[in-house]
């Protein structure tokens, strides 16, 4: 609210149908703000057109809540635009959360030829070319104000008389392309768009969206389709249509097969490697202990034994959690451990004529030990991050503002469950206090992000202006650090370090329910569930109201199709995605009517802090609705 003390400002706050307690907070802490709470989900161009239809003022201003401005912002944009009366829209220079420009601050129109060029990475390569770098207009100086085509829906100023004659936000786009399509009807309809580069403003998540995601790629080009049969001719739409189209498919084929490649290639690597090791010491194995006079054990046998053991181990690992990230050396040799036991117990099942060796399946755990020990150290050696086995935190934290800031910051990093090698406090003024952990003043911020080797930087938004900060993000934005903010009397940390990453968001620390370990330990309750029931249908079938429905249940979640406990039926957008369920959090409480409301908030605080425990107690409570 620092932004309007010197404007006269109406703010408006439009929630589509959030489950985070948005809303109530909203209400609590800015009893000033306009809310309109929507029950559902209406989209951004609906949602922004419900507040500027009840909007008072000479100027409209769009601004994604995931922003800071800075304390003028506002008072400088509106004295541009009353100099300036032919302008009808304006977008600022925008940072990314390490101080770092965001192309999509200024824009061009994305004509046939534009949008080919963008499409097929020609403006990326050059970026500043006038005939390839039009989208981005990355041959106008970022330092300067220009004339352009399209402003950023994330901050958008314009006036209330230019949306009187040329319309609102076109709700067919419910997300992304509308910022495009209203920018361009400002020119048609006889006014100017400028890129104003006097104000700089903090965009965190750059568009909202991870860019690299197929969910994106399809979202976005599909509302430049839509833009193009509304405004070109239809040649030009339907060349354009069809290069979005091709773009759409080419990316969400090479998207689909990076993913394949990424999750698959290093189980395929220790598959490969762990049977050309055991197949070796086969091989040594015969020539000197059991075949020293010549022969060996059937090839047929031994190819299927040594897959067979392989796969196990490796399924054993994966259970164990081996494949996670980061990596833990005592979960891999867990997973072999407990797969060389199950391979010893079914060996010892078999009849006489499939058995040939205990001495090669321990021989081969050994083997596949080493290889796995030895690979993960290869590859914490070689740089890779996903593989880095330091098991000490390599966050190096100092936290900008007063001392009374500093403490709240850092009892809430620890209720994060973020564990800081370092964590330091700079002070805002010059100070004098003998604590240990104080490193210096602001004054003297690059020097101690220097010396301590610091990676992420916390300014209190409580002790320090908007401006202040992005002054300091923009002067060191040279040395890699991460920037986050810490808005006061707030129980979270905002921040994020670029347009592809979701904001960091240190909140007190959540479980959630699609965690690898979780999802493993769901998967297994399931499984062991479905085989319990099964086994024990011909009288738990009896309780059931539909029989029927009980014993499909029962084989659907054997084989993953469902999940015992969920969210039923219908998954919340919001909420993080898991497999229909045959009970929800509200099964244990058939005997209480609860709304569509309060099952929300149920499946909210069972998807963000899953306990197996809870699950089980889902279970035997609704033991009677296991054929819903």
């Amino acid at each position: 609210m620092n932004a309007s003390k010197n404007c006269k400002l109406e703010v408006f706050v439009v929630d589509n149908n959030s489950v985070d307690g948005s809303v109530e907070l909203i209400r609590e802490k800015f009893p000033n703000v306009t809310l309109i709470a929507n029950k559902d989900n209406v989209g951004f161009s609906k949602a922004n057109n419900q507040a500027i239809r009840i909007a008072k003022g000479r100027y409209v201003v769009l601004l994604n809540p995931d922003t800071v401005v800075e304390e003028d912002t506002f008072e400088k944009t509106i004295a541009f635009m009353d100099a300036h009366p032919e302008a009808g829209g304006l977008g600022v220079k925008m940072l990314d959360g390490k101080g770092n420009f965001l192309p999509e601050s200024k824009r061009g129109l994305p004509t046939p030829s534009v949008a080919f060029y963008k499409i097929f990475g020609f403006s990326a390569l050059f970026p500043k070319s006038k005939v390839f770098g039009k989208y981005h207009l990355g041959f106008l100086d970022k330092e300067q104000t220009h004339e352009v085509d399209v402003l950023s829906g994330a901050f958008m100023l314009m006036r209330k008389e230019t949306l009187d004659k040329v319309g609102l936000l076109d709700e067919e786009f419910f997300m992304y392309g509308e910022d495009i399509d209203l920018s361009y009807r400002i020119v048609l309809g006889g006014y100017k768009n400028y890129y104003f580069a006097g104000t700089r403003i903090i965009h965190y998540k750059g568009e909202s969206t991870k860019k690299s995601s197929i969910n994106y790629v399809f979202v976005f080009y599909k509302a430049m389709v839509i833009f193009a049969r509304k405004h070109f001719s239809q040649r030009n739409a339907k060349t354009f249509s069809f290069l979005i189209n091709l773009a759409i498919y080419l990316r969400a084929f090479m998207a689909l097969c990076m993913r394949v490649v990424k999750r698959t290639i290093v189980p395929a690597i220790d598959f490969a490697s762990m049977l050309g090791g055991i197949w070796g010491i086969k091989y040594l194995y015969e020539r000197n202990v059991i075949f020293t006079e010549g022969g060996s054990y059937r090839e047929q046998l031994v190819l299927v034994a040594f897959i067979s053991y392989i796969l196990i181990w490796q399924f054993l690992v994966y259970l164990s959690g081996g494949y996670d990230k980061p990596v833990k050396l005592y979960r891999i040799l867990r997973g072999v451990l407990v797969g060389t036991g199950l391979i010893l117990i079914g060996y010892s099942l078999l009849p006489e004529m499939y058995r040939f060796s205990r001495a090669m399946i321990l021989l081969g755990a050994g083997w596949a030990s080493l290889f796995y020990l030895v690979s993960r150290i290869v590859f914490h050696f070689a740089g890779l991050k996903a593989y880095n086995l330091k098991t000490k935190a390599t966050k190096k934290i100092s936290v900008v503002g007063s001392l009374e800031e500093f403490e709240r910051v850092r009892s809430l990093i620890k209720l994060s469950n973020i564990e800081a090698e370092h964590l330091n406090w700079i002070s805002v003024t010059e100070e004098k206090t003998d604590v240990s952990f104080h490193s210096g003043t602001i004054a003297q911020l690059e020097e101690i992000i220097k010396v301590y080797g610091i990676n992420e930087v916390i300014f209190c938004a409580k002790d320090l202006p908007s401006q202040t900060i992005i002054t300091y993000m923009l002067t060191l934005v040279d040395l890699d650090v991460d920037f986050k903010i810490a808005p006061p009397e707030s129980l979270s940390i905002i921040g994020s370090n670029s347009i592809d990453t979701a904001g960091d968001l240190y909140i007190i620390d959540t479980n959630s329910v699609t965690k690898p370990h979780n999802k493993r330990k769901k998967r297994m309750l399931d499984m062991a569930f479905s085989l319990l029931f099964i086994v024990f249908a011909p009288l738990l079938i009896w309780f059931q109201k539909n029989k029927l429905r009980f014993i499909a249940n029962s084989f659907l979640v054997l084989f993953g199709v469902k999940t015992w406990v969920g969210y039923g039926t219908r998954s919340s957008k919001e909420l993080p995605t898991i497999k229909e369920s045959v009970l929800t959090p509200a099964s244990k409480l058939k005997d209480v009517n609860l709304d569509e409301e309060q099952r929300k908030k149920l499946n909210l605080i069972y998807s963000k802090d899953y306990k197996i425990e809870n699950d089980l107690d889902i279970i035997f409570k609704g033991l009677n609705l296991l054929g819903s």
